[in-house]
This record gives structure tokens, C-alpha cells and sequence, in this order.
């Protein structure tokens, strides 16, 4: 009996429609974090039932999902400055940091110069350079903005740079055999063999942008949901805080999904899954 044989019989054997659904392995990277979060919701709200927990100190879910229904006009409503900051500053950062990474491989000179300055200021603790945006740019979203880029421009750049020189040594050596060109070699090589540390880069980048929105909206702002959640904490009201939070963490997760999905379509469309 031939392997195509045994297949084909194995598959008479399913029921009709069965082979059309997901097998629980499939599932498994879904229902997983499901489980998880819902098993941490229900000990959330058990605990502060069973203690008393006051409302301040920490609101059981219910009262944050009815206090996010209440609000959430008013949440979407912040979020949208919020949303439009990080992916400029995202934009901006994942530009800057793959043009600077592409300088960097093709300049011995500048790479042995800035690569290791780069490095060593990464370190540097970027919330703490916050004011001085504010004190240079104002109290205006371009500050914010700024700021934002400047703390999510370090992983681009970083990534970038060892995915360009990460590329197959033998296949640029190849080119060179054909009279390929600098720009032709970049194209065909070393830009789709650095497509997963760019990406890697940009996905890090992502988060540190809204991250960096927030710590700005802090510092300076008048609206988003930086601002939402100072203006909540003066009022002593903890579940709209933790609302605010949930609403921020579902723009992130979009974000960080909208980044995926480019990644997914690029590296199809240079044929690497």
C-alpha cells in the first residue's frame, strides 16, 4: 500500500467536516493566554470579595468593566490623540533607524565611529531625558512626538544594522561574480535576508513609541490617555485608571498586530515565510 493510499483512506475515515476544523493543537496558542487571563481575572475578583479590598486600592474587574462601559466615550475619545502620536513617532523611528542602519553597513568609518556610541547610549535612561523635550519642543504633541522617537529609534537602528550584516556571505560574493551592483546586491540580498531582525526591531519599536507617548502625556498634555490617567489618579478614581489601562493595552496590541501582519505580507512578497 502506497503512502498516498493510506492517506487517502485515513481521510475516509474522518468525519465529513472534521478535517475543516482547527485540531485543539492549532487552538492551543490561543486558548492558552485565554485560559490564563480569564483564571487571573476570576482570582482577581475572588480576592477582593473574599478581603474587602476597598474600591481605591484595587477595584475588582466588574466594577472596571462597568466603569470602562461608562467611560469609554470618553476613553476612545483620549485614545485618539494617543493612537496618532505613537505611529508618527513609530513611522518616524522605523525610518530613521533602518536609513541610518543602511549607512552604517556601508560605511566602515561611520559604523566603527557611531555603531559602539549607539550601543553605549542605549543605556542611558531615556525617561529621565523626558523634560528636556519639553523644555526644547514646548508642551506641544511635536514634543511628545520627539521624545517617542527618540526612545523607540535605538532598536530599529540596533537590529537593522546586525540583520544587514548578517546577510550570507556566499550569496553577496556571488553577485559580485555576476557585476551586480551595490543597490543590486542590497535589494536582492542583504535587504530580504535582514527582513526578520528589522522586524524584530520594528515590533520593540512599536511598543516603546506608546510607551514613550504615554511618559510625554505625562510630562506635558492636555488630552490622550496619559493625561486621562494623571487626571483619574488626582480623583482618587482607581477603576477608571484601570480602564484607561485596558483601553491603552488594546491600541498597543493592535499596533503590535498591524507591525505582524506587515512583517507577514513583506516577507511573502520577497518569498521568505
Amino acid at each position: 500500500m502506497t503512502v498516498e493510499t493510506a492517506q487517502s483512506r485515513a481521510l475516509d475515515l474522518v468525519p465529513f467536516g472534521a478535517a475543516q476544523f482547527p485540531s485543539l493543537r492549532q487552538l492551543r496558542p490561543v486558548l492558552l493566554p485565554v485560559a490564563t487571563a480569564g483564571t487571573v481575572l476570576l482570582l482577581w475578583q475572588a480576592v477582593c470579595l473574599v478581603f474587602r479590598i476597598p474600591h481605591v486600592i484595587l477595584p475588582a474587574p466588574t466594577e472596571i468593566a462597568g466603569e470602562l462601559w461608562r467611560i469609554l466615550p470618553t476613553l476612545l475619545k483620549e485614545a485618539i490623540p494617543t493612537t496618532l502620536d505613537s505611529v508618527a513617532s513609530f513611522c518616524l523611528a522605523s525610518g530613521l533607524g533602518v536609513g541610518l542602519a543602511i549607512v552604517l553597513t556601508y560605511s566602515p568609518l561611520l559604523r566603527d565611529t557611531l555603531y559602539p556610541n549607539l550601543v553605549a547610549f542605549q543605556l542611558v535612561p531615556k525617561v529621565a531625558l523626558a523634560p528636556l523635550f519639553v523644555v526644547w519642543l514646548g508642551i506641544t504633541s511635536e514634543s511628545r512626538i520627539a521624545f517617542s522617537t527618540f526612545a523607540s529609534f535605538f532598536p530599529v537602528v540596533i537590529s537593522a544594522a546586525v540583520g544587514f550584516e548578517g546577510a550570507d556571505a556566499s550569496t553577496l560574493r556571488l553577485c559580485r561574480s555576476l557585476t551586480a551592483t551595490d543597490w543590486q546586491s542590497f535589494r536582492l540580498v542583504r535587504f530580504p535576508f535582514a527582513l526578520p531582525a528589522i522586524f524584530s526591531g520594528m515590533k520593540i519599536a512599536m511598543t516603546m513609541s506608546v510607551i514613550g507617548v504615554i511618559i510625554g502625556e505625562f510630562i506635558s498634555a492636555k488630552a490622550g490617555l496619559g493625561f486621562y490617567i494623571l487626571y483619574a489618579s488626582s480623583r482618587m478614581e482607581t477603576a477608571a485608571i484601570f480602564a484607561a489601562l485596558f483601553v491603552l493595552c488594546m491600541i498597543g496590541a493592535a499596533l503590535y498586530g498591524a507591525v505582524a501582519l506587515a512583517e507577514r505580507h513583506v516577507r511573502r512578497h520577497y518569498g521568505r515565510r
